[in-house]
C-alpha cells in the first residue's frame, strides 16, 4: 500500500464499513460475532470458508443475511448422494431453434451456499472446487466465467458421518478458514426465541454492493507487511510439518501431515485483513495468531498417537503457538 491520503482514508472507510455491517447482521443474527468476523475477512480476503456446526445454528440464515448487507446474489445448494456435477453447474438442452443452449446452474451466483458438503460425492465435490479455485468452470468444451465477487461458504455437521464423503485433505486447503459454529450462550438463546416467535421480520440494508467489495479486496492485498510477520507466519507453519528440520516436537509425536505454502499465504492476508478492520495500517504478530486456528486447523492431520491419547488439534495448535 503506498503511503498516501487515499489508502489510509481507505483503511479506514473499510474499518466503517465493518462495523455498519455488523450492525446490520445482527439485526437478524444475534451472537456469534466470532463466527461473523470470520466470515467478513474470508470475504475481504476474495477466501472460501468451511462452517462447521450442528444442525439448528442459523448457518444458513447467516449467510444469507450477509448476501442481503453486501447486496449480493445468493444461491443455497442442498448437497445429496444423488447430486450430480450438472446440478450445480448447468447442462446444454435444445432450444426451439434445436440449437444447443448451456443452462446456467445454481452455481452462478455472487455467494453459495454449499450445504451439507460432504454428503455428496467427489465428483460433485470436484465440480464445487473447480470453480472455488479457478473462478471459472468447464461444461461441454466451453468455460464459463463466475460472477465476481464469489465466495462459496460450505456447512458441513461434525457429528453424524454416516452416508457421508468426507472431503479429502487436498480440496480442505481450497478452503480459508474452517469456523466452528457453537451454541449460543443463554441470555443470547433467550433473544433468539423472543425474536424468532414474535412474527417481526427484520429490514436488512444494503451496506456495500459487488463493485466496493471487489476495491477493498485490493486494498487488503496492498496493505504492507513487515518482514518479520512474514518470516513468524512461515516459521508457525514449517513447525507443523513433521520431519522436517523444522518440526516442533509436539508436530514429530502427533501430527501426520502439515500445512503447505496455502496456509503461509492465508495467514499473512488474514493478518492483513485483521490488522484492517481493527484500525490498523500494518499487521503484526497477534493478528497472524488471531487468525491461525482457523486457518490451521483443517490442514493438520493427527495420527494414531494423538487420536488414542484424545490430543485435539487446538492443543498441537496452542503449544506451536
Amino acid at each position: 500500500m503506498q503511503n498516501n491520503t487515499n489508502d489510509v482514508d481507505a483503511v479506514k472507510q473499510l474499518g466503517v464499513k465493518y462495523q455498519q455491517l455488523k450492525a446490520e447482521i445482527g439485526k437478524v443474527i444475534i451472537g456469534q460475532d466470532d463466527v461473523i468476523h470470520l466470515l467478513l475477512m474470508s470475504i475481504f480476503c476474495k477466501g472460501h470458508s468451511l462452517l462447521v456446526g450442528v444442525p439448528g445454528l442459523a448457518k444458513t440464515l447467516l449467510v444469507n443475511t450477509v448476501s442481503e448487507a453486501l447486496g449480493l446474489s445468493f444461491r443455497r445448494i442442498q448437497f445429496t448422494p444423488d447430486l450430480m456435477p450438472s446440478d450445480i453447474v448447468g447442462s446444454e438442452i435444445l432450444d426451439e431453434n434445436r440449437q444447443f443452449k448451456f443452462v446456467k446452474g445454481p452455481l452462478f451466483a455472487n455467494i453459495i451456499l454449499a450445504d451439507e458438503i460432504n454428503r455428496t460425492p467427489p465428483k460433485t465435490q470436484s465440480a464445487l472446487l473447480e470453480a472455488m479455485q479457478e473462478r471459472s468452470v468447464t461444461a461441454a468444451g466451453h468455460t464459463y466465467a463466475m460472477a465476481k465477487p464469489f465466495f462459496v461458504l460450505a456447512t458441513q455437521n461434525p457429528i453424524e458421518q454416516e452416508g457421508t464423503y468426507p472431503l479429502p485433505e487436498a480440496q480442505l486447503d481450497r478452503f480459508m478458514f474452517n469456523i466452528e459454529v457453537g451454541y449460543p450462550s443463554f441470555e443470547e438463546e433467550v433473544s433468539i426465541v423472543k425474536n424468532t416467535t414474535a412474527g417481526v421480520n427484520a429490514v436488512v440494508n444494503e451496506v456495500l454492493n459487488g463493485e466496493e467489495i471487489i476495491f477493498f479486496q485490493n486494498l487488503v492485498r496492498k496493505i504492507p507487511v513487515p518482514d518479520n510477520v512474514y518470516e513468524f507466519a512461515i516459521k508457525l507453519v514449517q513447525a507443523s510439518r513433521p520431519n522436517t528440520p523444522s518440526a516442533a516436537a509436539i508436530t514429530q509425536k502427533y501430527i501426520s501431515w502439515g500445512a503447505g505454502p496455502r496456509a503461509s499465504q492465508n495467514l499473512i492476508l488474514g493478518a492483513k485483513a485483521h490488522a484492517a478492520l481493527k484500525g490498523k495500517f500494518s499487521p503484526d504478530k497477534e493478528d497472524v495468531l488471531a487468525v491461525a486456528k482457523p486457518i490451521l486447523r483443517h490442514r493438520l492431520v493427527k495420527n494414531y498417537k494423538a487420536e488414542a491419547e484424545g490430543i485435539s488439534i487446538e492443543e498441537i495448535i496452542d503449544s506451536l503457538f
